[in-house]
């Protein structure tokens, strides 16, 4: 493939992974929202409660529709629906006078966070090359690890900005001056309205066009994307997904599909139970105690942030070479590793030096390059054409369950068993991952999906997990 067609295939998946970007964005810049928030409103521990949770009540929503959206509508209509709801919850955030308003809004946004946290995978999986696609796929992780930093930024800056003293009556100096919490809500319109641009530019996925029989169209979004002739597009490209094009649920049950849809439930599930949760809670305090100076927690989320971030680089240099297992055992046990060494710290109170910072550091590490991205990766690879955006959906709604018993359980934990018990506690749950993906996790780097989705269906799990 010629360096024009490959820099094609990138920028389709920039403007794609803008939906990562802005999940992560819009579920990180609560956290400077909320005091200001919480302060104005003299909200109750309920009602404060009730703010935090209502886009994740949205996400819930939004992954429940998106497999069915997608696999009906195609890939594209989704994510337009998904920008414009973006756009609309930034909006309705800055400008709606009321707090319930204001909270309406941003279960639209959790909504379009939903269904992105779906949709933009699977489109990536659909529209990459075979060789690049796990590459391809981590940018989208790396996006919303990059949406979550720039909203720790975004706030940092708003605020600073208005607590210079100044009068301005106007619509933008009440929103960035007297409620600043508005702009930091309200900002996030820009890169929706940016999202929303390119996908008016971007092609529909062409294997979703093949499972619904529209084969002349397909081939020509993949002429262009490729710059293959028509005369050169095989034929299995155009039946393989088209094979079983009224395929239900029920295909995923089937004896030679469970393996799969047991992976597509294991992965989200440790990559919440692997401790990050709790890593970013003890953050500021474990940056303190290692020298430190913070003038505020918002200084560690950023500190943790640009490491999640440049970790997952590493991700994208070498998933598409190294492969998807060795990458995942390597994460999983070095996760385990980091976790069981932190709780040692804390079990012999050693939190005043380098080591734990060390120890924190490397899990966060091996998570980023790892266990995080490549739920996405494998989940958005290894399904039947014909249900791939329904099946991803019950595998990121796994995703959003997971999350929500873990916020739950952290604070429990850490009463009950103590700072130490609670870092073994997600060690143990990373080695049981490491066993889980060691037993279970085929090797799919190189392959089509439509390569992949054979060797499931042939039960041949050599050429499956050692391809």
């Amino acid at each position: 493939m010629s360096n024009q067609k490959r820099n094609k295939i990138l920028l389709i998946t920039l403007v794609a992974s803008l939906g990562g970007f802005l999940f992560g964005f819009d579920m990180a810049v609560i956290s400077g929202v909320l005091p200001l928030v919480q302060k104005q409103f003299a909200l109750s521990a309920s009602q404060e409660g009730w703010f935090v949770s209502s886009a994740l009540v949205g996400c819930i929503i939004g992954v429940a529709i998106s497999g069915e959206l997608s696999d009906r509508f195609g890939r594209k209509k989704p994510l337009i629906l998904t920008a414009v709801l973006f756009v609309a919850s930034a909006m309705g955030c800055a400008l709606f006078p009321n707090l319930s308003g204001v909270i309406a809004f941003r279960v639209l946004g959790g909504i379009g966070i939903g269904i992105a946290s779906n949709v933009v995978p699977l489109y990536i999986s659909e529209i990459a090359p075979a060789q690049i696609r796990g590459r391809l796929v981590t940018y989208y992780q790396f996006a919303l690890t990059l949406g979550i930093l720039v909203a720790y930024l975004s706030n940092a800056a708003l605020l600073k900005d208005a607590s210079a003293p100044k009068v301005d009556p106007s619509v933008l100096g009440h929103i960035f001056n007297q409620e600043v919490w508005r702009g930091m809500l309200g900002i996030g319109v820009v890169p929706a309205i940016l999202f929303l641009s390119g996908l008016l530019l971007i092609p529909e996925s062409p294997r979703w066009l093949m499972q619904k029989g529209k084969t002349n169209e397909a081939k020509l979004i993949i002429a262009k994307i490729t710059g293959q002739k028509l005369t050169e597009i095989s034929a299995d490209q155009s039946i393989s997904e088209n094979s079983n094009p009224k395929s239900s649920y029920k295909e995923l049950f089937a004896p030679s599909m469970r393996k799969a849809l047991l992976i597509g439930i294991l992965l989200p599930l440790f990559s919440q139970f692997s401790g990050i949760n709790a890593i970013i809670y003890y953050g500021p305090r474990i940056l303190g105690n290692a020298g430190v100076s913070l003038s505020n927690s918002l200084i560690s989320q950023v500190i943790f942030g640009m490491a999640n971030m440049a970790f997952t680089l590493f991700a994208i240099w070498k998933v598409d070479s190294w492969g998807r297992r060795p990458l995942y055992l390597f994460g999983t046990a070095g996760a385990a590793i980091s976790l069981i060494l932190t709780g040692i710290c804390f079990y012999f109170n050693a939190t005043s030096g380098i080591g734990l910072l060390i120890c924190v550091l490397a899990f966060l590490a091996c998570f980023a390059c790892s266990i995080g991205p490549l739920k996405f990766v494998v989940a958005s690879e290894i399904f039947p054409g014909a249900i791939r955006g329904r099946a991803l959906a019950i595998s990121i709604m796994v995703m959003w369950v997971a999350d929500t018993i873990v916020g739950q359980l952290t604070p429990i934990l850490l009463n009950e068993i103590g700072s130490a018990g609670t870092f073994w506690f997600f060690a143990f749950f990373c080695i049981i991952a490491f066993i889980a993906v060691y037993k279970l996790l085929p090797e799919t780097k190189g392959k089509s999906l439509e390569q992949i989705e054979n060797d499931w269906k042939a039960g041949d799990d050599k050429e499956v997990f050692f391809h």
